[in-house]
């Protein structure tokens, strides 16, 4: 008898378990779309990989983080493995060289994380960039 009480529950516990994980792989799947959209909207359009419309081989945010890095980090954020919610939030808040802060009004705290949920699964191979 014990046994098979002791067989039910860790039954349970599996069910409870894929159940709970399902869960969160969906609130994830959601999470990165959403950062996606709003990366492609808010981000991409001074750090994504095309050229700037300045006639230089990368737009103006991309650009000045290569200067910036020398090849020592990818210029493309979509190419980082280093951008975490806590890391792209203190970039955003306070902005950085030649990037203006952004309030909590134009970009929320949960924007911030849906964005680094897109960046921590968008492919680390991105496009390379010409040099100078």
């Amino acid at each position: 008898m014990r046994t098979q009480a002791s067989a039910h529950a860790t039954a349970l516990v599996a069910i409870l378990w894929v159940a709970a994980t399902a869960s969160a792989n969906a609130q994830d799947a959601s999470a990165v779309q959403r950062g996606n959209i709003k990366f492609q909207r808010t981000c991409a359009p001074c750090h994504g990989a095309g050229p700037g419309n300045d006639g230089r081989a990368a737009l103006p945010g991309t650009d000045a983080l290569q200067l910036k890095y020398k090849g020592t980090l990818p210029a493309l954020l979509e190419a980082r493995t280093d951008l975490t919610a806590d890391v792209l939030k203190v970039y955003v808040r306070r902005g950085s060289w030649s990037m203006p802060p952004f309030r909590k009004t134009e970009l929320t705290d949960a924007e911030i994380k849906d964005i680094a949920a897109y960046l921590a699964t968008s492919p680390k191979a991105g496009p390379t960039l010409s040099t100078r």
